[in-house]
């Protein structure tokens, strides 16, 4: 099968432009490969993640991660979590398991949701490009918002969870990590 394509841009270079914020993880850095920690066929872990600066108008965070560079028309969303409070400013490493009914050990504070990523599961879905194609770039990013819930059901999808956000997104922080099998 031939993967040749051209590489499709910054996903957020295509939205409104909004403010920058810091985000930092002491898993992740951008530019370089994520470890097998963080991929699919490995330990299949959310990094850890923090951030500051954001604006102080802040009313909740979103948190994302997204390879434009999938094999589909739309990418591949890898991670969503919404409604994330104001008082947050960092996830620890797995906060992005999958969550059940009846679960109870999340790290994500009651009112969070994650929504079912496009591998049909809900919580975070390690890379898993293709093998032998090309390295694909994985934008993690947190969207400080102006609302305290984004208004969606736990159902929504992520591109659903993306439309409604740039109607309320304050600033963005991203890191670009790649992964190549």
């Amino acid at each position: 099968m031939n993967l040749v394509r051209p590489t499709p841009p910054d996903p957020y270079s295509l939205l409104p432009e909004v403010p920058a914020f810091t985000l930092e993880s002491s898993d992740i850095a951008d530019g370089t490969p994520l470890s097998f920690r963080h991929a699919a066929e490995g330990e299949n872990r959310s990094p850890a993640l923090s951030w500051s600066g954001f604006p102080a108008s802040t009313a909740s965070f979103m948190v994302t991660c997204f390879d434009p560079d999938a094999p589909t028309p739309s990418g591949w969303w890898h991670w969503v979590v919404v409604n994330l409070p104001p008082s947050v400013t960092s996830l620890p490493r797995d906060a992005g398991r999958p969550w059940a009914p009846g679960v109870t050990d999340s790290a994500l504070p009651p009112g969070a949701i994650q929504l079912r990523h496009d591998g049909g599961g809900v919580g975070y879905y390690g890379a898993a490009p293709p093998r032998g194609d090309r390295p694909h770039r994985y934008y993690f990013a947190v969207h400080a918002l102006d609302v305290p819930q984004l208004g969606i059901a736990e159902a929504a999808t992520p591109a659903l969870a993306s439309f409604q956000a740039v109607f309320h997104t304050l600033a963005r922080a991203v890191i670009v990590a790649t992964f190549q099998r």
